[in-house]
């Protein structure tokens, strides 16, 4: 049998199968390829077994090898420790960006590689554009499921070796190709989440990595309102989980998170999600990541999201000389979240993001000053 030409992440997902099965019907030789990125210590419900049976049944069905490797040990250094430490340290991180970075993007392409192939595809909804002598990562078309945000670390040789099949398509459409190929993953229900957390109660999953250390709730001008188990299980803007009971001369509207005060061990919260304390209008990043492989200047405009499914909000960047970034935006923002990337994007192209090291907001400017 001829070496693939093509690798096709298999995640035993509609998505992938599709994406899979549309490269075939392009007469593309493909083989497919299983990622278990977690060793499931049986606590929670991760389905890697189940979505690995999937992935064989679909690789069966279209009449391609199947390939699974066990990229567990490479998750867990290049990915979970840096989760780990960002919650330690009161951040919010955002583990899928580095998992495209360091797994699916650079493990698995080099396990392509190695089985022969020069490509690599996955079921991602995103697009791929070879424009002016560079290539392009470009939203997906269909909106609500995009997610160039969280590709945006990819670089010039990853995407000249990566195709997103599926990336023209909007979701009940993939389901349909799906469906009247026969696919055992037709009506199989999108996962959520991050694998290794599953369904299981994430504080219980978190504290088994992080002491929990209980400590204070107060509002904005000091009261105690509530206790906390940790800092680290809660991010700005959260709503649920606080047990913030009727509070003795507060009114009865929901309390925010507003800012973590991690050496202090205290949870600061505020009435309402417009909270003003919530809101800031510039961000400090560490450093960039830029797709073409440099900024579009040292100074420019453009959109941005600060979190996934956000609507794109006008700013300006700047380039600090060591290559972090102030990024200035026209509006306020609610909860820019320190550890979260912020993304750049002009019109359908994403240019590149950043994590995100600070904000502006009123609380953060206060706890700075304390410190």
């Amino acid at each position: 049998m001829s070496e693939p030409s093509v690798i096709v992440g298999v995640s035993g997902g509609v998505d992938s199968s599709v994406a899979a099965l549309l490269l075939q019907q392009q007469g593309q030789s493909i083989a497919g390829l299983f990622m278990q990125n977690w060793d499931d210590d049986g606590s929670g419900d991760c389905r890697a077994e189940d979505d690995r049976r999937d992935a064989i049944g679909v690789c069966g069905r279209l009449g391609i090898a199947f390939h699974a490797r066990n990229f567990a040990k490479e998750y867990w250094s290049g990915v979970f420790e840096h989760f780990l430490a960002e919650y330690r340290a009161g951040r919010t991180p955002n583990p899928d960006v580095l998992c495209n970075r360091e797994i699916k993007f650079k493990t698995f392409l080099d396990e392509a590689h190695a089985l022969g192939a020069n490509k690599i595809a996955t079921g991602h909804y995103a697009q791929v554009a070879h424009r002016d002598g560079r290539w392009q990562l470009l939203r997906a078309a269909d909106e609500g499921k995009d997610q160039s945000y969280f590709l945006h670390q990819l670089g010039q040789e990853q995407l000249s070796a990566t195709l997103f099949p599926i990336g023209h398509l909007r979701k009940p459409e993939v389901r349909r190709i799906a469906e009247s190929a026969g696919l055992p993953t037709a009506r199989k229900k999108d996962s959520t989440g991050i694998c290794f957390i599953g369904e299981r109660d994430f504080r219980e999953f978190l504290g088994r990595y992080i002491p929990a250390r209980p400590g204070d709730i107060r509002s904005v001008d000091g009261q105690k309102v509530g206790e906390h188990g940790g800092v680290f299980f809660y991010t700005l803007g959260q709503r649920e989980g606080l047990h913030v009971g009727g509070v003795r001369g507060r009114s009865a509207a929901p309390w925010f998170v507003v800012g973590k005060d991690v050496a202090g061990n205290i949870l600061y919260v505020d009435q309402g999600s417009d909270s003003h304390w919530l809101q800031s209008t510039n961000l400090r990043s560490e450093l960039a990541h830029w797709v073409a492989g440099s900024p579009p200047a040292a100074r420019f405009r453009c959109t941005a999201k600060h979190r996934y499914r956000q609507r794109d909000e006008s700013c300006e960047v700047l380039i600090r000389d060591d290559g972090t970034l102030d990024v200035r935006f026209d509006q306020p923002q609610r909860a820019v979240t320190p550890g979260q990337s912020v993304v750049f994007y002009r019109d359908d192209e994403c240019l590149g993001g950043a994590v995100i090291d600070s904000s502006d907001a009123p609380i953060a400017e206060r706890l700075r000053r304390s410190a």
